[in-house]
């Protein structure tokens, strides 16, 4: 086990938003030394960064500064091969969210980390987030079934509506953001995942004519709940609802309330809850609710930096203290297995079994 008091040596892979975030999150905590930062092509770096080495290839840099933990931000193609380097190579692994494009690579990459006896943190920081900690909570206190009604929509221009492309160049909406919202869906039912429904639409010239900027999954559990999650990027995307999270049981419902205000291509809006609304489905003899709904202000919410901050403390925790990612693990590979199933549905006009 790592001694506390000696950094962890990381290798950043990948310096766009995410990435980059990472990076500040390894930059500001003690427990943590960069080792060296990883880009294909020259970014724009804060100050603070200058007297870090910065390198364009990954297996090179691996080689030449043998780190105990690799944090992989790269484009998703490329998440299970690096991750599997990486752990061969002795590190700890840290991957953004999706796991890998398909479900066996994510499985290969899962069977690695267990074989080489390394951490493999799958970046779901919405598992850091206390808000949506205590949404999951309230959700799992209601009792199956479930209906999870869920999206997030961005109209994305200029800058935004570029990474939007970029993304999609090997994943669609509903896998790259997919895969966080069916993680709070399994970690509130631990139902198993039967069927997996999709639809989508290519919305836009600009993106390859077998890609989709619009796509929605619908999901059948075997405990009889059943979910949805929508998603659409681009200039032409709606902002009216933009941000639906609502979980109902026969007993009432917890939704996340959102700010009038929020745009859709706010990074923090896609994390910050505003209010949470519990719901009691209990009615008295004469049919009226017995208790009014009672909204839960969330004061103090964490920004998008700070979750990036509290996802890499985790890892530091998950390494020093040997934490057993086990379920971690399965659910990150579950949640892959149900967008990737969406994906083979809006392709194939068939509904995929589990």
């Amino acid at each position: 086990m790592t001694s506390s008091a000696t950094p962890i040596r990381v290798l950043v892979a990948g310096l766009g938003n995410m990435g980059l975030s990472h990076a500040l999150a390894y930059h500001r905590d003690p427990g943590f030394e960069i080792a060296a930062l990883v880009n294909r092509s020259k970014v724009e770096l804060p100050e603070s960064f200058t007297g870090y080495e910065y390198r364009p290839s990954f297996p090179e840099a691996l080689l030449e500064f043998r780190p105990e933990l690799c944090s992989i931000n790269t484009y998703s193609d490329s998440h299970a091969a690096y991750a599997v380097t990486a752990m061969e190579a002795g590190c700890h692994v840290f991957v953004e969210k999706p796991l890998a494009t398909t479900v066996a690579d994510a499985e290969r990459v899962v069977a690695c980390a267990r074989a080489n006896g390394r951490k493999l943190i799958v970046g779901y920081i919405l598992r850091h987030h206390p808000s949506w900690m205590r949404l999951i909570a309230e959700a799992r206190k209601l009792g199956p079934p479930y209906v999870f009604r869920m999206n997030l929509n961005q109209q994305s221009s200029g800058a935004t509506w570029a990474t939007h492309k970029a993304l999609m160049q090997t994943t669609p909406p509903i896998v790259d953001c997919g895969v966080h919202y069916v993680d709070v869906m399994c970690q509130i039912t631990d139902a198993k995942p039967v069927e997996v429904r999709g639809m989508g639409l290519r919305l836009s010239d600009e993106i390859a004519a077998d890609m989709y900027n619009y796509g929605q999954l619908q999901v059948i559990f075997d405990d009889g709940s059943v979910g949805w999650y929508e998603a659409g990027w681009g200039p032409m995307i709606s902002e009216t609802a933009f941000f639906v999270k609502d979980v109902i049981s026969p007993n009432g419902s917890v939704s996340i309330v959102m700010d009038q205000n929020a745009r859709s291509d706010d990074i923090d809006t896609h994390t910050k809850t505003a209010v949470i609304r519990l719901h009691d489905a209990a009615t008295g003899p004469d049919g009226r609710f017995l208790r009014p709904d009672e909204d839960l202000r969330m004061e103090g919410e964490p920004g998008h930096q700070d979750l990036c901050d509290r996802e890499q403390a985790f890892v530091l925790k998950a390494i020093r203290e040997d934490i057993n990612l086990d379920r971690h693990m399965d659910d990150a590979v579950q949640s892959l297995k149900i967008c990737l199933a969406a994906d083979e549905s809006v392709r194939t006009g068939r509904p995929v079994k589990l």
